[in-house]
């Protein structure tokens, strides 16, 4: 088997999760008795990835000294230390080392994807950049009013109900895609895609209808707490 590689962006501070993170960096909040950073890595040597390397920038040390060398769970990891916060697409260019494909993804994720399918679809379909999607449901909690230009109502509408694709922060990446990103300052997943459109370049969403929680948030940080327990073989099967 190839080998597979891996960039965990877990250099966030965390601000949405205080008081919390003041004491931990957020990959290493826990779930049940792993961190969620652990679970990822977990998942990520169960499908088939050896070498894991943590782009890693508030609080650091603590990452290294929990992760090591990662013999601990039969994987490589490496680290790579921003000394500013380069954003989500920056610290790509401080890597030397990247192959042809190559998954990244927020080190804050609870999710039950098939990374191994997600990694072969993109190597096999040659884009230049896959999404991993999730549908949202969002409902405003107002009568929302359709006025024409006169000002009068044209239509009312109950606290409709939005539905829409968000990024899950999973994505796969063509080495090409690193030519997009600038040699200094910070540069975003919003940036680089932006730049993908302007340019011509196909991004393929591929949407997944099963879990996912982003835990950066207090409310879903505890929805994961109770459902990891009750889920678990779901994730760490």
């Amino acid at each position: 088997i190839m080998s597979r590689r891996a960039i965990i962006l877990a250099g966030g501070r965390g601000t949405r999760l205080r008081p919390y993170t003041v004491v931990l960096p957020k990959p290493l909040m826990p779930i049940g008795e792993f961190p969620i950073l652990e679970v990822i890595v977990r998942q990520l040597v169960r499908h088939g990835f050896t070498h894991i390397t943590m782009a890693v920038n508030h609080q650091a040390e603590i990452i290294k000294a929990f992760f090591g060398n990662g013999e601990r769970w039969g994987v490589r990891v490496d680290y790579s230390l921003e000394d500013q916060p380069l954003g989500t697409m920056g610290p790509l260019r401080l890597i030397p080392d990247l192959p042809d494909n190559f998954l990244v993804m927020n080190g804050d994720i609870l999710t039950d994807l098939d990374y191994s399918m997600f990694y072969e679809r993109h190597a096999a379909d040659g884009n230049i950049f896959s999404i991993s999607s999730a549908v949202r449901r969002h409902v405003v909690d107002y009568g929302v009013l359709e006025t024409n230009e006169e000002g009068h109502l044209s239509g009312f509408r109950e606290k409709p109900s939005l539905r829409y694709q968000v990024s899950m922060g999973i994505y796969m990446v063509s080495r090409r895609a690193l030519a997009f990103i600038p040699k200094e300052g910070a540069y975003g997943f919003d940036g680089l895609m932006l730049d993908l459109l302007a340019a011509g370049e196909n991004v393929v969403v591929r949407p997944y209808e099963d879990y996912w929680l982003d835990i950066g948030r207090p409310d879903d940080y505890a929805q994961a707490i109770d459902e990891f327990e009750s889920m678990r073989s779901k994730f760490l099967p």
